[in-house]
């Protein structure tokens, strides 16, 4: 099969699932023009080194593998178990190296055990906190059977924050996440070589403005002295959530006040899921063979994982504006 990496908003999404459902279902994929759209075009650090985990679970022989390569030939052979070290070696995002391996790891015929080195919280990813408590929680309730484990975390630039994870074979059942019921607001926030009032004051902030919009929250404080600098706060309430980082000048407050502002959109009345989490579980809907979700918005990314899900899984998705103004996805 041959895949044009720069379809729809043509960033590394198309790679990370085209390559899981290569592995699932045993087809053979040629991508090219990967990341065109991006402003360093091509395999970063983080793809090269998702390609090869990947490849080393599924025993796939791949070309074209290297750094700003721009095409890559994956040939999958058989899913195993096993036990995998994977440093990324960057601050490149943990969580979007799991994005590649999860799909294709259930399926292997034993557990799955990884130790993984890199960014836990970093920019344009989702934060190891959302993905174990938004992404899996989700995940779980159609029966993905997997742990994560946060070690310590890692910041940009420097990285070496380490994750644990135990994947087991599962059978997916249908979703149908058409409302999200939400009560208290649940947090993490954190820092690393911080004064510990930064943290303090992100979820001080944050709370007050949830408080306002009518929510009980209960975010938990989380300092430390790791090899990287940052700070950053992740809110979730079922499956909706949001992510807020820490800038150089930025102040504490406007962490907290970002992240609190951000996850109020998807909380409104009849959204199923929030605009993130949407995007994530397009080809597990269609690894369950359906399931629906409704969410405010359908996202460029999230019409990119269906076409993508589509080229390797006999499914078609169908889309519906709702009166409310939300969408339903479904297959």
């Amino acid at each position: 099969m041959k895949l044009d990496g720069s379809f729809g908003e043509g960033g590394g999404q198309i790679l990370r699932t085209a390559l899981a459902l290569s592995a699932v279902t045993g087809t053979p994929v040629e991508i090219n023009n990967i990341r065109k759209n991006r402003p360093r075009p091509g395999l970063a650090a983080q793809h090269t080194k998702a390609v090869e985990s990947l490849a080393s679970i599924c025993d796939a022989d791949v070309r074209g593998c290297s750094l700003h390569s721009t095409k890559l030939d994956f040939i999958p052979g058989k899913l195993k178990g096993g036990e995998y070290n994977i440093d990324i070696g960057t601050a490149g995002s943990i969580s979007l190296l799991l994005q590649c391996l999860m799909p294709a790891a259930m399926h292997a015929p034993s557990d799955i055990k990884l130790r993984i080195t890199g960014g836990t919280d970093v920019s344009w990813s989702p934060s190891i906190d959302y993905l174990r408590h938004v992404t899996l929680a989700a995940l779980s309730g159609m029966g993905y059977n997997c742990g994560i484990t946060l070690v310590r975390r890692g910041y940009y630039p420097r990285g070496g924050g380490c994750v644990e994870a135990v994947i087991k074979p599962s059978v997916l059942k249908k979703a149908y996440l058409d409302d999200n019921i939400c009560g208290t607001i649940e947090g993490i926030s954190h820092s690393s070589n911080l004064p510990v009032h930064v943290a303090q004051r992100q979820a001080t902030s944050a709370e007050k403005i949830l408080t306002q919009n009518g929510f009980d929250a209960s975010i938990s404080i989380e300092t430390n002295d790791y090899k990287s600098t940052g700070s950053g706060i992740t809110l979730w309430c079922g499956t909706a959530g949001s992510i807020a980082l820490g800038k150089p000048g930025l102040k504490a407050e406007k962490i907290g006040q970002e992240a609190a502002e951000a996850i109020l959109p998807d909380l409104r009345p009849g959204a199923g899921v929030d605009v993130y989490l949407a995007d994530q579980l397009i080809p597990y809907m269609a690894l369950a063979g359906g399931g629906s979700f409704t969410t405010r918005m359908v996202t460029p990314h999230t019409m990119t994982n269906i076409w993508v899900t589509e080229q390797f899984l006999d499914v078609k998705f169908s889309i519906e504006k709702m009166e409310n103004g939300l969408s339903r996805v479904w297959v």
